[in-house]
């Protein structure tokens, strides 16, 4: 029965996700109540209060492009060299904040412009973005940020929050950059195509220094739009498994 309850849970998170509500959010709120009065310590709360930040693949951007249809829609954005960071929202409240090694940087996080203490979500919200100093020079942001992380700097008011992703979202790319903004959050300068062939223009524009020339980057990342086609892509068995990719240098 419980596994019943759970299982169910997690089918209509996943569709209420990818946009396909099936139930209200009242009645999904008490579901997940009467599992959580049931087995607290199941995997679905332990899944929903885990806070990953997977690497993004930057191997072979080309053969990336290959396995996409012509005219799958893609955004370009900065790669920003900094730390990467997972900030978890609960309750529309700031809750806490991990970096890449796992440690809770909560405290350093809460300090910084544009990560809002509050949200106008109700659902638990997950997000990542890049933790950076304003600066040209890629290494030294990635350093002083490094170095600000593990406290030997104290003060955050010199850093800034660049937030791309909701990780537990439901909205295409284009989408997700706009409804962070609202959420009051910085989000990086975006270009959208719905052409592949189009990237390179864009790689070679940020190598001539034309592109993203507000931001300490180390390239340029692509992203599938749809969020849709990001989770099929997520879910396959196949090796094409990414959705995003990093080109550098």
């Amino acid at each position: 029965m419980r596994n019943a309850l759970e299982n169910k849970i997690k089918y209509l998170d996943e569709q209420y996700r990818i946009g396909n509500a099936l139930i209200s959010d009242k009645a999904f709120d008490q579901l997940e109540r009467n599992l959580l009065r049931k087995e607290a310590s199941c995997d679905y709360f332990i899944e929903k209060n885990h806070l990953c930040l997977p690497g993004i693949a930057n191997l072979d951007y080309k053969q990336f492009l290959n396995t996409l249809l012509k005219n799958t829609r893609l955004s370009i954005e900065p790669k920003i060299d900094g730390c990467a960071i997972a900030i978890y929202y609960k309750n529309g409240k700031f809750n806490r904040a991990i970096s890449r090694k796992g440690s809770d940087v909560s405290n350093k996080i809460i300090q910084i412009p544009h990560v809002p203490d509050s949200i106008p979500v109700k659902r638990d919200f997950q997000v990542r973005g890049e933790l950076y100093i304003a600066n040209p020079a890629s290494s030294f942001s990635q350093r002083i940020t490094s170095q600000y992380l593990s406290n030997q700097k104290v003060s955050g008011e010199d850093f800034c929050f660049c937030c791309f992703q909701i990780l537990n979202g439901r909205l295409n790319q284009y989408e997700t950059l706009n409804y962070l903004k609202k959420c009051g959050f910085s989000t990086p300068q975006s270009y959208f195509t719905n052409f592949t062939s189009q990237v390179e223009i864009f790689r070679n524009k940020w190598l001539s220094g034309e592109l993203f020339t507000n931001y300490p980057t180390d390239g340029i990342v692509i992203k599938v739009n749809s969020r849709k086609l990001q989770l099929l892509r997520e879910k396959s068995n196949s090796e094409y498994r990414d959705w995003q990719y990093a080109i550098k240098k």
